[in-house]
């Protein structure tokens, strides 16, 4: 791995981890916050791709793991991989390189190649769909509540995250031609 790789993987890392230090908004619904570093998570798999994204969430996962207070609210440790945001933190790690495949496939069928559009579907459908599909069978099986219940509550999620995606969309864009 190269020095230039190292350095946008702990950029990376350390934007996760800034964000995080930002307050959560609770939901009265579910023991789970609105917070902002989903945002973090979307745009390193936009920016790093698949395999230095994910080594960039592993790592940053790892931090938590050792205690390190790096999640909203100033958590970490063991603990918060069997809490209710577990299913969250377990799709993370597979976002950036579920966001690098989904763009991939979409350039392989279409002419879109790193456009707008390919990366608000790859990122939408991954930080929405995939993360959701984990988080409500997560929530649902950890705090002893329907699926159907953990699936409204997750609605709730959806409007910031779509302003977050198309946000982090923006963003990447703007910094990929500053990256090359």
């Amino acid at each position: 791995m190269k020095t230039k790789d190292i350095t946008q993987i702990s950029v990376m890392i350390a934007l996760i981890i800034v964000l995080g230090m930002i307050p959560g908004i609770p939901i009265a619904v579910i023991p789970v916050p609105i917070v902002l570093q989903n945002f973090a998570i979307m745009l390193v798999g936009l920016l790093l791709g698949g395999k230095r994204g994910t080594i960039a969430v592993l790592i940053f996962m790892i931090l938590v793991i050792l205690g390190l207070p790096f999640l909203s609210g100033f958590h970490g440790g063991l603990v918060v991989f069997v809490g209710p945001t577990a299913g969250y933190l377990f799709a993370w790690m597979l976002t950036p390189i579920l966001i690098s495949f989904i763009n991939n496939l979409i350039s392989k069928y279409t002419h879109w190649k790193n456009n707008f559009g390919s990366l608000i579907i790859s990122t939408l459908f991954t930080s929405i769909c995939f993360t959701y599909f984990l988080a409500i069978l997560w929530l649902s099986w950890q705090s002893n509540i329907s699926l159907t219940s953990a699936f409204y509550a997750n609605l709730l999620f959806i409007p910031g995250d779509i302003i977050k995606g198309v946000i982090a969309v923006f963003v990447a864009q703007r910094l990929m031609k500053i990256m090359k």
